[in-house]
């Protein structure tokens, strides 16, 4: 039971010190949470009040079955706009069927995590490359932070997911902001930023709030300022999802992204925050957990929800040791609820906007595309791909076309990997590239000495056979003796398999012996069932390149022992 409801382990042990923490750090970020989740529906293109719907129980119910007891789940600015743009796309009737639908949109993707984690497939998040996840992730924060000029400015502007759409429609339509409304939003701005600065604890977005309620309701009333207006009191009642069977197949690509980059989101922010504490997170349960959170926060009128980068960062630093602090920060909106939405009548939509523009500003990352212009330039570009293609062309576009460049890259390379010639240092017994010690290499005229540092199989088996042919030829004819250096080839498949047969029989017709040297055991295998070995010589299997050397320099037979490790593979290469 404690695998599937961590809180069963941690509950018990908290100490009374531990609780007072986690009762300051869920007040901090419950305070934080409420303007916040109000301004996230709003990206989202729900009423604000589902903010707070989408606040409440998944963050109880990730309390009990996560593992991160840091974590804290609700609505963020990536899923808010992921869910913006997909319905928008669908192009429903009236507000209404979009509430049912984004709420729909919950339950079926965390249906999707759920099944995912019992089929124990955390790993799947690990096709989401470092490069694909910064470029995404900028791209993202940018389209955000301008769909939101709209409600900073005060200006009618149709909504888009593509960058150049909202620049060209805020151009168009510049003469129409409302200076009071850019006012008051850059002050909010102003606030946030400076308040962030000077304490990160200081809860910047409910004195903006608070300030800008005020001042409309006994100064600004008639300013023209657009407000939230009338806020549902009480807690979400329960309901089932209702939706079209005909829209579920329209919303599965969607509800499939959502599933894999909240669940990306948390596990990103939910490992950052264990490296600093001495618990571990399971990538399989936090699947389980964000999974039961969207689908029973569905069944109370939450839309999708995962872990939030800057309220864990405040869980983490006011001091929380475990999931009550999220349980506290869901009873601050549980009352928020239920005493407190008259409040947030006045409150106006460019303070949101302020809200979310600062939160996303951080998720702009300058300090990748740096690395990776010095470090790797095809990773640079995929990360340029991403970012562009999500700008331009739009958000699942975006993440989809980014996976799938990056693991074309990595096809690409594998049938183009690194081949070397070695050669052995002088006066010592290790083998190197002779291209990087030119100085210092022995070479010998009858001796080709080869390394290859990939798998063998249908994708690179031919570009293999031409790499050791061709050094097979500029050898003009003194060639005696081929040794491959197998220790970076962990696999042969059937394709590979053939092609290391066809190099041993051309090898054979030109008076060329051919080696193995440390190859591992599943590879030998391979090469005796597939009839290879027989081909090579169950003599020319060694141990590691010093021992197939020695052969080939004094043809000493190898001893009962050498035999045997030769055939079983020691990959202990000492190269």
């Amino acid at each position: 039971m404690k695998e599937y409801f961590p809180i069963l382990e941690w509950l018990p042990n908290l100490s009374k010190k531990s609780i007072q923490n986690d009762f300051v750090a869920g007040l901090t970020v419950g305070i934080m949470l409420v303007p916040q989740g109000m301004a996230y529906a709003l990206l989202a293109g729900l009423p604000p009040v589902f903010g707070l719907y989408a606040a409440l129980v998944p963050q109880v119910i990730y309390a009990i079955m996560g593992t991160s007891r840091q974590l804290s789940v609700g609505p963020v600015a990536m899923d808010s706009l992921l869910v913006a743009s997909g319905l928008a796309a669908l192009k429903l009737s009236g507000i209404n069927e979009y509430i049912s639908m984004a709420i729909f949109l919950a339950f079926f993707m965390g249906l999707i995590q759920l099944v995912l984690g019992f089929l124990r497939m955390g790993f799947l998040v690990n096709f989401l490359s470092k490069p694909v996840i910064s470029g995404f992730t900028s791209a993202a924060a940018i389209i955000i932070g301008l769909s939101q000029l709209k409600h900073l400015v005060g200006a009618p502007f149709e909504s888009s997911n593509k960058i150049h759409l909202l620049l060209i429609e805020f151009i168009d339509k510049s003469s129409q902001i409302h200076l009071i409304t850019l006012f008051i939003g850059l002050i909010a701005i102003a606030i946030l930023v400076l308040l962030k600065k000077l304490n990160p604890s200081i809860p910047g977005a409910l004195i903006a709030v608070i300030l800008s309620s005020v001042w409309i309701k006994y100064f600004g009333e008639n300013s023209g300022v657009s407000i939230v207006g009338v806020v549902p009191e009480g807690l979400p009642s329960f309901r089932l999802p209702e939706i079209e069977l005909i829209n579920i197949t329209k919303i599965l690509p969607l509800a499939l992204t959502l599933a894999l980059i909240a669940f990306m989101e948390a596990i990103s922010v939910a490992k950052a925050i264990e490296e600093k504490k001495d618990y571990s997170i399971n990538p399989n349960q936090e699947l389980i957990a964000l999974g039961a959170s969207n689908i029973v926060g569905s069944l109370f009128q939450s839309y999708p929800t995962t872990g939030g980068f800057s309220r864990t960062a405040v869980n983490d630093q006011a001091g929380a040791n475990s999931g009550l602090a999220s349980i506290i920060s869901a009873i601050v909106v549980g009352l928020t609820l239920l005493f407190l939405t008259p409040l947030f009548y006045f409150l106006p939509n460019t303070i949101l906007a302020s809200i979310i523009m600062v939160a996303v500003f951080k998720l702009i990352d300058f300090e990748s595309p740096k690395k990776l212009w010095k470090s790797s330039k095809s990773e640079f570009y995929i990360l340029l791909f991403t970012f562009f293609i999500t700008l331009f062309i739009g958000i699942k576009e975006g993440i989809i076309l980014g996976v799938l460049a990056s693991l074309l890259l990595l096809v690409y390379r594998s049938t183009q990997p690194h081949v070397a010639v070695l050669g052995k240092i002088k006066g010592t017994d290790y083998f190197k590239d002779i291209d990087r010690f030119t100085q210092d290499i022995e070479t010998y005229e009858s001796l080709l000495l080869l390394r290859f540092d990939e798998q063998i199989y249908f994708g690179n088996s031919q570009f293999f056979k031409e790499q050791l042919l061709e050094r097979v030829n500029q050898k003009k004819g003194k060639l005696s003796v081929v040794i491959l250096s197998s220790g970076g080839i962990n696999y042969i498949d059937s394709s590979g398999m053939k092609i290391l047969n066809e190099i041993v029989l051309t090898l054979k017709s030109k008076n060329i012996q051919f080696y193995i040297a440390g190859a591992i055991g599943p590879v030998v295998d391979s090469l005796f069932k597939s009839g290879v070995a027989k081909a090579i010589g169950s003599q020319h299997f060694f141990a590691n390149t010093q021992q197939a050397f020695a052969y080939f320099k004094n043809k000493n037979p190898k001893n009962k022992i050498e035999e045997k490790i030769s055939l079983q593979a020691n990959t202990e290469i000492l190269e």
